[in-house]
């Protein structure tokens, strides 16, 4: 696994991790949500990014 895929992919958990935590808080914090779904989304469009651009035939 490419070190690079393997990080984004760390980062994906761990911001889905945080927002699930943000989420359970007697009040959520909609601006730190929606900051870290932002993100969580922008790791997303990388990696697919990241998949799409491999050559043919790359497992």
């Amino acid at each position: 696994m490419n070190p690079f895929f393997y990080r984004l992919t760390l980062a994906h958990s761990r911001l889905d991790a945080e927002i699930r935590r943000e989420q359970k808080r007697r009040a959520p914090d909609p601006f730190r949500l929606l900051q870290l779904k932002k993100l969580k989304l922008a790791v997303k469009d990388r990696l697919h990014r990241l998949i799409r651009s491999r050559p043919e035939g790359v497992a």
